[in-house]
């Protein structure tokens, strides 16, 4: 589904005509053009393709979409419908805050919000540098400084490595939803080889698509 890892362009809009077939008729589906920063744009707003890793709708018809393949895709919404979002969160989105400034742009009270963290790569698969967990602990408010330790485990694989666990790290980015607010975190797109791409894993690889929509009607 996505068109910028070299897949045959007109596959690639044949995928997507698919994909639209399974949603109602006169849905609008805004797509990202991602690069694992923090911006959130406005989908009813958006006319063509926005450099951005989230967006967030409030029309009837309008959907938000996120490509994956190993990086975490969290959709939100109010808890009346109402308001949707897509969010690309991969490690550098997450610590450059994409979670925060969505839900910021949702413009709902956190304890309104429901959240879904759709397939990405898990805490068993995902190895990381000492970099990485220290940009994470720096970043870390002092009383949440032992939970964001936890999310990153030794590795045994390689010293001085860890494995990150991204579902945690998001939790605690979207800690103010409270966590029955929150669904989803447990598949991993590097172990599930049937169902899931994982860029780690292959390398060169395709890419999946998670939606969220306002009803048209």
């Amino acid at each position: 589904l996505a068109d910028h890892v070299f897949d045959d362009p007109d596959a690639v809009a044949n995928n997507r005509r698919i994909l639209s077939d399974y949603l109602p008729a006169g849905m609008r589906v805004s797509w990202l053009n991602q690069v694992h920063g923090n911006r959130v744009v406005i989908a009813d707003e958006v006319t063509g393709v926005a450099q951005a890793d989230a967006s967030v709708g409030f029309s009837k018809g309008q959907a938000c979409a996120v490509l994956t393949a190993d990086c975490l895709p969290v959709l939100l919404c109010s808890r009346d419908g109402k308001v949707i979002a897509a969010a690309h969160a991969g490690w550098r989105g997450l610590l450059a805050g994409v979670l925060e400034n969505t839900v910021r742009a949702m413009m709902v009270s956190p304890g309104d919000l429901l959240a879904w963290l759709g397939p990405a790569i898990g805490p068993n698969a995902f190895e990381v540098g000492p970099e990485v967990r220290q940009a994470f602990l720096k970043a870390s408010s002092p009383e949440l400084t032992t939970e964001t330790m936890a999310c990153f485990v030794p590795s045994s694989r390689a010293e001085k490595r860890y494995m990150a666990n991204l579902y945690a790290l998001a939790r605690l980015r979207l800690r103010g939803l409270g966590d029955g607010n929150i669904f989803g975190g447990d598949t991993c797109t590097h172990s599930d080889v049937a169902r899931f791409f994982s860029f780690r894993r292959d390398g060169e690889t395709g890419r999946m698509a998670s939606l969220i929509a306002v009803r048209p009607m």
